[in-house]
């Protein structure tokens, strides 16, 4: 369908684009966490050590953070629609081939595909809310957007172990092909056509920002494993060397791959700083949680579940509300107090009294999830309005790749406290609670940046 030269989509197709757009996204979220509670099942079918199993994770969570940008860029020159529908037919034909694995270089090949076509469905995936949405209601959508991502980020390993419940672990993959293809179905359908750039793609600079991310990425997680120092910090290095490289040759362009030209944009800059920080918050909590709930209290893994599960409810609760106030209330103001809360929040978890019972735990819990709910919603519209429309697909990458940036950035400090720290997990917990009362801070500035 054409995207008419109006403020939105009409409500029929508006509510059919919507459904196509939340069905990939969570699919795509879902996965870079659904593989984990089966790694040990992984590595003993494909005989391969626990430690090498690994790679099935990180293989995807890498493919995505490398190919966002370019992606996003791409987004711009060819239409959003069309990176987002060949990014979900990419995800569906390697979920298949995820499935079909007998041995682990086999997984995580197909793996690596699927994260590039998740990366497809997130580097755009805001982007098109952008044009979906009139501008009235785009603190509604971001709202949807932002609670479909969130819920999904959290409920992976939930999916998966109903899964490996009554089926072997090849089918946490293949239960993607049906969904997914009812994804598609619904975006050829209900998708808009949307604007193409004249511009060249920059394929040289596509390369250096796969370089930056995946070298520093791929640095930062082996120097939390323990791996060989000295060869985390020359991948470090070499990605920093790649990141320097890309800024020269993107300043001054008028649309660059990497948004140089966004990142000048004080409240644009302030916001992505603010969400990097805040998901690296989360991460290092929902790495941290499970070894102090079963190790430190002594409590079941069902009983973890069910203890971690108040923070995503609350964030069901608080996200299209969020989105409703962000229209008139400034993002900088309600990010700020929901960033607040939720480090006091991981501050009381991290000082839980002793022998904690489920309603001690589980509104400490709720209130993390109600402060980062009320944060991410207004932040996501914030950053998205800030970009000229014409640059909507960078903003929407640079979105999607703060997140999976701070994601990355709080499991490898997650690690380390863990694995270098007496009391790791109430320690990583303390880090995060800072980690977020420092977002909280720089969302208050934004006060200053911008009325919105």
């Amino acid at each position: 369908m054409q995207q008419q030269d109006q403020d939105g989509l009409p409500p029929g197709q508006r509510r059919g684009a919507v459904a196509a757009i939340a069905v990939a996204i969570a699919l795509a979220v879902i996965d870079s966490s659904i593989a984990n509670v089966a790694l040990p099942a992984i590595a003993s079918d494909l005989h391969v050590p626990p430690a090498d199993a690994i790679l099935v994770v990180n293989a995807y969570q890498i493919a995505v953070i490398m190919s966002l940008l370019p992606l996003a860029s791409l987004g711009e020159k060819l239409g959003y629609e069309r990176i987002y529908r060949c990014g979900l037919i990419l995800f569906i034909i390697s979920s298949f081939f995820c499935a079909m694995a007998d041995s682990l270089t086999g997984l995580t090949l197909a793996r690596i595909a699927q994260g590039f076509g998740a990366a497809g469905l997130m580097s755009v995936n805001t982007a098109l809310v952008r044009l979906i949405y009139p501008q009235s209601l785009l603190g509604r959508g971001m709202g949807i957007n932002a609670l479909v991502v969130a819920s999904s980020s959290v409920l992976g390993p939930g999916v998966a172990s109903a899964v490996l419940s009554v089926a072997h672990w090849p089918w946490i993959f293949a239960l993607n092909i049906p969904v997914g293809l009812l994804a598609l179905a619904l975006a050829l359908r209900f998708l808009p056509s949307t604007p193409r750039a004249s511009r060249r793609f920059d394929a040289f600079s596509a390369i250096l920002s796969a370089g930056t991310f995946g070298l520093l990425m791929t640095g930062a997680e082996q120097l939390a494993r323990g791996a060989s120092g000295l060869a985390a910090v020359l991948l470090m290095a070499a990605g920093l060397v790649c990141g320097a490289l890309l800024w020269r040759r993107q300043s001054g362009r008028a649309a660059p791959l990497l948004p140089v030209d966004l990142l000048r944009i004080p409240i644009f800059a302030l916001s992505i700083a603010t969400s990097v920080g805040s998901f690296a918050a989360q991460m290092m909590t929902f790495v941290a949680l499970p070894f102090f709930f079963q190790h430190d209290l002594g409590r079941t893994q069902v009983e973890t579940g069910l203890l971690m599960m108040p923070w995503p409810l609350a964030l069901i609760v608080m996200s299209p509300l969020a989105g409703r106030v962000s229209d008139r209330v400034p993002a900088g103001l309600l990010g700020g107090v929901g960033l607040a809360g939720m480090a006091m929040g991981l501050g009381l978890l991290a000082f839980l009294p002793p022998a904690p019972d489920a309603v001690d735990i589980g509104w400490r819990m709720a209130l993390c999830g109600l402060g980062f709910g009320l944060f991410q919603t207004p932040n996501n519209r914030t950053l998205l309005t800030a970009a000229p429309r014409e640059r909507s697909g960078g903003a929407s990458g640079m979105l999607s790749t703060a997140r999976l940036t701070g994601q990355t950035l709080g499991a490898a400090m997650a690690a380390l406290c863990l694995r270098t720290v007496q009391g790791g997990p109430q320690f990583a917990l303390l880090v995060a609670a800072c980690i977020a009362a420092a977002a909280a801070l720089i969302s208050f500035t934004r006060l200053r940046a911008a009325p919105r």
